[in-house]
């Protein structure tokens, strides 16, 4: 779909940005072509976007259309709550004060083209502000009183650009318009646009190159445009009908804010922002398995008082775990009392409270996908050679793995999958990775997995492109299930 550029006055408009179609306030508002268009991202250029204003209709219609508006109300309206500027502000002070450091005056104004400014130096401080109020121009204020700080956002018209930015300010423009991520194919028309989320810099991500393209290709044989976008498109995620987090999770982390924030502007979420929370720590899931009765390895949640009866409630061996441990990273076995004691006071001195687990050796795990309250798929992830986890890490950071096996379903045993579904419904109805111990014919629960891993080539073994197109199935049907369906073909 071609981007809509709204302004009151079309024939006043100097800047020449390639495809994308200028049309006034006036047409927009009340001409039912627009009103009946379907996936339409509009970029709201209009002079003034305050209450009852052409600019504030502009992006408040564009919102109950089922468009993409940029600004948004929600934006609008946040850049008018001097406390939330002033939060802003304080979450950005290391970024301000670095970008600022060099400047001898006590005012500056930075302006702000989707998310850059013509001084390269000023980039991070542009995009961080664009994160923050994702809007096509932005001024930004900033007052020094011992140090800088954000006194006021606003968002600016065309008329306000100066000439001497119109070329930068049009080059950005196509820049942004081109969305990177998106591979050049034949021109097809999607009914929803996707992002995949990842970081280029993340070193064991959940899912390789070759799985990314996958999910890709899946995505448009359902009819979804998917594109990859990173850490620093926080700002863009209105663009989208819907989120896909192929980045490690957490909580104090990136990716929560870019599920918190996806969630809020009414995009389907995978991770959704409750199933991040719930499934990073572990003190929360060893409550709810104690009471849903799920079964899983003598545990107990440990704090300061009592740290002395770990070793009389689940015994020595035993293993220790960060509350947002994941994927055997923040976590340690123990084998005697000396170094219980030793490794509990390095986890509490950062945590109130750390998880000490019964010890059950195996020589794999299962690990059960679940989507949407389904088994998926099913692996055994053996252990890595000598060593008690299916990751070893060395003292320099490399990572082994042991072997993964891929299974059909049916080749696993029926308590698994029951188990594992089970357990992923009392998180949500998202995708999961439960990992289930097997010893001596009995099942155990020891997590449930938010962002599980898929990699071509290991989970993807029996079902091949079916994996994918499954999620991909699973994300069209939480579109067209919406009440408000965005796009059309």
């Amino acid at each position: 779909m071609t981007p809509l550029i709204v302004v009151e006055n079309p024939s006043q408009w100097r800047l020449d940005l390639p495809g994308v179609k200028v049309v006034s306030a006036k047409s927009y508002l009340l001409d039912r072509r627009f009103s009946e268009l379907r996936g339409a991202t509009v970029f709201n250029m209009c002079r003034s976007y305050r209450a009852e204003t052409a600019g504030y209709y502009v992006s408040l219609l564009a919102a109950a259309r089922g468009h993409k508006p940029l600004p948004s109300v929600e934006t609008l309206q946040d850049m008018r709550i001097s406390p939330l500027v002033r939060i802003v502000s304080a979450d950005l002070e290391k970024i301000i004060a670095r970008s600022l450091s060099s400047l001898k005056g006590k005012r500056f104004d930075l302006s702000v083209y989707f998310g850059r400014n013509v001084a390269k130096r000023y980039d991070r401080l542009s995009q961080a502000l664009f994160n923050q109020f994702p809007a096509p121009f932005l001024r930004a204020s900033f007052e020094y009183n011992g140090r800088w700080n954000l006194t006021a956002v606003r968002a600016v018209a065309a008329s306000e650009i100066p000439d001497s930015h119109r070329d930068f300010v049009v080059q950005r423009a196509a820049q942004y318009f081109a969305r990177p991520g998106r591979p050049s194919r034949p021109k097809h028309t999607f009914r929803y646009d996707l992002a995949i989320l990842r970081s280029p810099e993340e070193a064991d991500p959940p899912s390789n190159e070759r799985a990314i393209k996958r999910f890709m290709r899946a995505a448009e044989r359902v009819g979804i445009s998917a594109s990859v976008i990173g850490p620093a498109d926080y700002g863009r995620i209105a663009e989208f009908d819907a989120l896909f987090i192929r980045a490690t999770t957490g909580v104090n982390h990136y990716t929560y804010r870019f599920a918190t924030r996806a969630a809020a502007e009414g995009l389907v979420v995978i991770d959704d922002p409750q199933s991040i929370v719930r499934c990073t720590n572990k003190v929360y899931q060893a409550e709810l398995f104690s009471t849903h009765g799920i079964p899983s390895p003598r545990t107990i949640v440990v704090h300061d008082e009592n740290a002395a009866e770990v070793e009389a409630k689940v015994g020595l061996p035993c293993v220790l775990k960060r509350p947002d441990s994941a994927f055997s990273r923040g976590v340690v076995r123990v084998a005697d009392r000396a170094e219980l004691e030793r490794e509990l006071e390095v986890i509490l001195k950062t945590s109130e409270l750390a998880i000490a687990q019964e010890y059950l050796p195996s020589t794999f795990d299962w690990r059960v996908g679940v989507l949407n309250r389904q088994a998926l798929f099913v692996c055994k992830y053996h252990m890595a050679r000598g060593h008690w986890q299916v990751v070893r890490t060395d003292s320099v950071g490399n990572r082994r793995y042991g072997r993964t096996d891929c299974l059909p379903l049916e080749a696993a045993p029926a308590q698994v999958l029951h188990l594992a579904v089970r357990s992923a419904g009392l998180i949500g109805d998202g995708l999961y990775g439960v990992d289930i111990k097997e010893v001596d014919g009995r099942f155990f629960v020891t997590e449930v997995n938010d962002n599980p891993n898929i990699d071509a080539g290991y989970e993807d073994v029996v079902l091949k492109d079916g994996l994918y197109l499954a999620i991909a199935e699973y994300f069209r049907w939480r579109l067209d299930s919406r009440g408000t369906i965005r796009g059309s073909q």
